[in-house]
């Protein structure tokens, strides 16, 4: 771990937006910073200064300005920019440096033809479902449900949500009625905006009954909205109005409610594995002025770029890609199977749309590598300078595999962060080299320290991810927690006044990081706590193994307790002592003798939820005796069958 795979080049002050940033704060400021580090330090002790810096560098559009820029820096309860009133929709179809004929949204799918907006366009669609939904009766703080795709409508609704004050929620439509129910039941949504349908690869998934369902199941709904996705001259749904009358032509002018700055904008939902799914609400203000941020700066995202994130409208980075617009990038939309026809579809895509800057999963880039593929050959990349990875940690194979068969002269950009705070506390920056295996940096405004067992601080040694200090996309709150109790237990029980994030990362002298999984899922043998996501870079590393969970059973008298190796085999193989014996000894070479479980046994399936992340602590819970349906909601599950072969398992130990 740590070779360098790519340096910046000599002129990267001139060429990137990071390098105009620092020219204007020593114009406008007269601060100068001789590197990344200092300028970091600078942005997490004088939080006034840089939040500050970061609103007049972007030039926000208020239509009243702040009278400070933060109240208190105790957490929680910082109210920021107290005074000013904004709207989080405007800031984005302002699209800076975009001419109104040049594209700014380009969807693909496997569900229908290609569908290019320009920005004019773009801000026209916006203008006729404001006023649609205006003439549905939605005013600033109902809320506003989309049961929809990553397609041109979603967005353009979220904006048009936006645009009114009111609030916007998206579940993806592969998510069942249970799943959707238990998140919107909470928010009490007023207009439902739903497809019949799409297509996944070649097979076509009818969604009718589960709009239905999801309709019988939310009193509150005074409209539903049918978009004709799967069948294009189909008819919404009974009692409901098509996209097209809510989209209708009308004189109405655009126009942008002005909110505080920690309005509600959206709620994005944790992955509720193991209870209801927390409701998180994001504000105007904190989520556009981190997006501004994190676009710039880190990504290095402008006018001249293409910006594609494979996502769903089910997981925050949906959320993240389409504020792209407000730094002047295009966005690539897709909606479909990332496997189909085969795992270089969205390379193919990339080439297709010019995309610049690419971002996928850890476990994508993974699965490319282990199929063998080289994106290089079968795309032309020529265009692509940048490769985003989150989802899980990127191990140091998978950086060497970017750089050897995607390119070697882009920017890997590691990152992790979470739906709670819609962005990446770590990641890369253009002004600095990246190293295998290593997230590059802590982002601008994010003091993210590692804290031992005992709380204090640590550097080159693992310890709890915590933020010491507060940032503007931080939650507005949970909805429907009037007293903050919710919100408080999540993340400031552990360490009074300190949001602890549930990951292990370790912080080098350098200010790389490298996470090693949930913390909640850790591993702790003999009193050494080991990372999960080094475990299964091990194990999936070989070609016998798809996928694979480890789980740590401790003993009640103290002990080592029991180590479980679970794994899913490539098709046709089964589980031998000859396997077990090379899974054993790669374990205890790559890693340490405390790293070799007692047992291993193959299942068909890993759990992972909706949004692909591995399902561990439930897979624990379950081993310890707890019932499946107590354990874990299946409804927000990808394959909730898998948890059968580990109650059998549980069963049969028991």
């Amino acid at each position: 771990m740590g070779d360098v795979l790519w340096t910046p080049p000599a002129d990267v002050r001139e060429r990137s937006r990071i390098g105009n940033y620092l020219r204007w704060l020593r114009e406008h400021r007269g601060l100068d910073f001789a590197d990344y580090d200092e300028l970091w330090r600078w942005s997490v002790t004088d939080l006034d200064a840089f939040w500050r810096s970061v609103w007049d560098h972007f030039e926000v559009v208020a239509h009243t300005p702040p009278t400070a820029t933060l109240t208190a820096l105790g957490m929680p309860g910082t109210r920021w920019f107290p005074g000013a009133t904004l709207n989080y929709a405007e800031n984005v179809l302002r699209m800076p440096g975009l001419a109104d004929d040049d594209p700014v949204v380009i969807a693909h799918g496997q569900t229908r033809p290609p569908v290019t907006l320009t920005a004019a366009e773009l801000r026209e669609r916006v203008r006729r479902v404001a006023a649609g939904l205006r003439r549905l009766g939605v005013v600033a703080g109902d809320r506003v449900a989309a049961y929809a795709p990553n397609i041109p409508e979603t967005y353009v609704l979220m904006l048009a949500t936006a645009s009114l004050g009111a609030v916007f929620s998206s579940c993806a439509p592969e998510f069942g009625t249970r799943s959707v129910t238990d998140r919107w039941r909470q928010i009490e949504p007023k207009v439902l905006v739903a497809v019949d349908g799409y297509r996944y690869g070649d097979r076509s998934v009818d969604r009718r009954g589960e709009v239905a369902a999801i309709r019988a199941a939310l009193p509150t709904l005074a409209y539903t909205v049918g978009i004709s996705y799967l069948d294009p001259a189909g008819p919404p749904p009974e009692g409901a109005i098509g996209w097209d009358d809510l989209a209708a032509a009308t004189d109405e002018p655009a126009s942008f409610a002005p909110v505080p700055f920690d309005h509600p904008l959206y709620v994005l939902y944790s992955s509720g594995t193991t209870g209801l799914p927390k409701p998180i609400v994001h504000g105007h203000g904190g989520i556009l002025l981190e997006h501004l941020k994190m676009l710039a700066l880190h990504h290095d995202l402008g006018p001249s770029d293409r910006f594609f994130w494979f996502t769903t409208t089910g997981w925050m980075m949906w959320n993240f890609l389409v504020s792209g617009p407000a730094v002047g990038a295009a966005i690539v939309l897709f909606d479909g199977n990332p496997g189909h026809p085969d795992l270089a579809v969205l390379w193919r895509l990339a080439a297709r749309t010019g995309t610049t800057y690419l971002g996928t999963s850890a476990p994508f880039l993974l699965a490319c590598r282990k199929a063998g593929l080289v994106p290089r050959e079968v795309a032309d990349l020529s265009a692509l300078r940048g490769v985003g990875s989150t989802g899980a940690p990127l191990p140091a194979e998978g950086f060497r595999w970017v750089y050897e068969n995607v390119g070697d002269d882009l920017q890997l950009q590691s990152l992790s962060g979470g739906t709670d705070v819609c962005t990446g506390f770590v990641g890369g920056v253009p002004l600095l080299p990246v190293h295998a295996g290593e997230i590059t940096c802590r982002a601008l405004g994010a003091r993210v320290e590692a804290r031992s067992a005992d709380g204090t601080p640590v550097v080159g040694e693992l310890g709890e991810l915590v933020i010491t200090a507060p940032m503007p996309s931080m939650p507005v709150g949970f909805w429907n927690d009037p007293d903050g109790r919710r919100y408080r237990e999540a993340y400031f029980e552990t360490y009074p006044g300190v949001w602890r994030h549930g990951d292990w990362i370790t912080i080098n002298e350098r200010g790389g990081c490298v996470i090693t999984g949930r913390s909640d899922a850790t591993l702790n043998r003999g009193g050494v706590r080991l990372g999960t996501a080094e475990f299964y870079s091990v194990v999936e590393g070989l070609d016998e193994v798809v996928d694979s969970v480890v789980v740590h059973l401790e003993d009640d008298e103290g002990g080592a307790g029991e180590l479980l190796l679970f794994v899913v085999l490539a098709d046709g193989l089964a589980l031998d002592d000859g396997l077990r014996a090379r899974i054993c000894r790669e374990l205890r070479t790559a890693l340490s003798p405390r790293h070799v479980p007692d047992e291993i046994h193959q299942v068909r399936a890993v759990p992972r939820t909706l949004s692909a992340k591995k399902l561990e602590v439930p897979v624990k819970k379950i081993l310890t005796g707890v019932p499946v349906h107590r354990a874990a909601a299946t409804g927000a599950l990808a394959n909730p069958e898998s948890l059968a072969a580990f109650a059998a398992f549980a069963q049969r130990r028991a």
